[in-house]
């Protein structure tokens, strides 16, 4: 049999533990042949490589790949590093070009800024900024929203409005007026009154998707698990497929709550229809649950309290979103459609509600759904070997593994030493979980699963603008890392006989890079670059 295409003299690495290494690489009709030098017809392409460094296909267990691609192309966009001033000159910058009652939305600003907004000053200068317009911008952790007061206007929140369950409007001291900030579930009459006046089309929804892609085969992307999903966006992935551009295998999560987007149906209406968005290239085959919400805005919930302050006390723990009865029955549920579960988690008490969930589902028998906790960036050393024992998966994201901002703002609401002990990603490995990596994007600035393996191998900011290391022990291997963005994310997805390693009757997924990383000093892993992607033995990124 010939193949269509053989790659020559290349260093190609394959995260296969039978055959790691190969210097060939054959394809057939979009799989991976042989990885030795093949039988060759009159139209075989053979591509001699001049000994570059070739590997999987990245694989991201956790983005928001077509939110990323809206902001992109719809929404106001600045950094983490823009300030209080910044911010409002980005405002009234897209402001002067829009209608009188048109919505100014984007994000993301920085969870340390939290206090500076919580101020009805602070709305008032964002009014100033917008010209009276609806304004919505969404903090880094995109959980959170800073609005102005068009906005809380159109929403009907009012100094009268309850804090929602799961939810909090943060009150001017003196007035008990909203100053502006919504934690949680309580932006979600926001979003939902920004859905009534601004709605894109099934064309634009498609656009999103197709740019996010696009933007995470720059970054050898080929497969991924996009968290939390919209009728919407399930519908502009089918209809890329059904067209031909899907070129990545997807993952999607059917959101059963939904205390931060607004997306209308969730829970079982959104399953009941997810089926007919299914494709060759797209899976709607997993849940996704919010059991908590972050730990710099207090609402991640802890074993142990966070530090006191005058609006929680001295005994503040925060909360799940949920009991353990119906978390358990949602996983039932799931299970028994056949369906597997992603679990959001971001405190040690939401990590072990989920295993004590999951190890009454698995002992009733449902051995076959898969069950990730999504984050866990704190966790009790005594839950850490039960991810291996109840076969649950770590989605590790965002990059929250060496200093940033975020580590940052977490440090100011929990002690020291708790603060610091945050992704056990050694511990997790060295007790037998599988361990996989996700981004978070755009949660994270940028997809680029190069910042995160810098970051898992080193423990430090890979930018160089945070000094230091965070819980410098649980750093891994550079193969280790390699594997917690390739085969390991494909298997916690359901992927892992498809994709994730360059493996005979495979996807041809793979990407060729500017230098080989295990030749690189660990410092320098973050300027590793991908200069082709290739999905199902086409190419889909090349760098000019």
């Amino acid at each position: 049999m010939a193949a269509d295409l053989i790659l020559t003299n290349a260093k190609v690495y394959t995260v296969d533990s039978t055959r790691p290494w190969a210097s060939s690489l054959a394809i057939k009709d979009g799989r991976v042949l042989s990885l030795e030098e093949h039988e060759r017809g009159p139209n075989t392409e053979v591509a001699d490589l001049g000994g570059a460094f070739v590997m999987p296909g990245l694989v991201d267990v956790h983005n928001h790949h077509a939110l990323a691609g809206r902001a992109a192309l719809f929404e106001l966009n600045f950094g983490l590093d823009a300030g209080f001033e910044d911010i409002l000159a980005a405002v009234r910058s897209m402001a002067d070009g829009l209608g009188p009652d048109e919505w100014v939305v984007g994000g993301a600003w920085a969870s340390t800024l939290v206090g500076t907004l919580s101020r009805s000053s602070a709305r008032h200068a964002l009014d100033e900024a917008a010209g009276g317009r609806p304004v919505m911008l969404s903090d880094d952790s995109r959980h959170n929203r800073w609005v102005s007061s068009r906005a809380l206007e159109l929403a009907g929140v009012t100094a009268a409005s309850a804090d929602p369950a799961g939810g909090e409007i943060v009150r001017d001291p003196s007035t008990g007026e909203p100053v502006g900030i919504l934690l949680e579930a309580a932006s979600v009459p926001v979003e939902r009154a920004l859905g009534e006046t601004r709605t894109l089309t099934d064309e634009q929804h498609a656009a999103a998707s197709r740019h996010g892609i696009a933007t995470l085969h720059s970054f050898g992307v080929t497969a991924f698990q996009d968290a939390g999903v919209s009728a919407d966006i399930l519908g502009a992935l089918k209809s890329l497929d059904d067209a031909g551009e899907l070129g990545a295998w997807v993952v999607t999560s059917l959101l059963i709550n939904d205390p931060i987007f607004g997306f209308d149906p969730i829970g079982a209406p959104l399953l009941e229809v997810a089926g007919k968005y299914r494709t060759e290239h797209h899976r709607p085959d997993f849940v996704k649950i919010f059991l908590d919400g972050v730990p710099p805005t207090r609402t991640a919930a802890f074993l142990e309290p966070y530090l006191p302050d005058d609006a929680h006390g001295a005994c503040h723990h925060g909360a799940t979103t949920m009991p353990g009865d119906e978390l358990e029955g949602w996983l039932r549920t799931a299970a028994a459609a056949g369906l597997s579960a992603k679990v959001h988690c971001t405190g040690d008490a939401s990590v072990r509600a989920t295993l004590d969930a999951v190890e009454k589902v698995r002992a009733e028998g449902f051995t076959e759904a898969r069950f990730q906790i999504a984050h866990g960036q704190f966790v009790h050393p005594d839950d850490i070997p039960r991810f291996a024992t109840l076969d649950v998966s770590a989605d590790i994201s965002p990059f929250l593994w060496v200093p940033g901002v975020i580590p940052a703002a977490i440090a100011e609401v929990l002690p020291g030493d708790r603060a610091g002990r945050m992704q056990p990603n050694r511990s997790l490995l060295d007790n037998g979980a599988l361990v996989a990596g996700g981004s978070d994007w755009p949660v994270s600035e940028s997809p680029n699963a190069w910042e995160g393996i810098h970051g898992l191998v080193t423990r430090q900011d890979p930018t160089g603008t945070f000094p230091g290391s965070l819980w410098p022990e649980q750093a891994i291997t550079l193969a280790e890392a390699i594997e917690v963005f390739t085969l390991a994310a494909a298997r916690a997805m359901g992927l892992g006989d498809v994709t994730g390693s360059l493996s005979p009757g495979k996807s041809a997924d793979f990407v060729v890079l500017d230098r080989d990383p295990f030749t690189l000093d660990p410092s320098a892993l973050v300027k590793t670059k991908v200069t082709e992607t290739w999905f199902s033995g086409r190419k889909v990124y090349h760098r000019a």
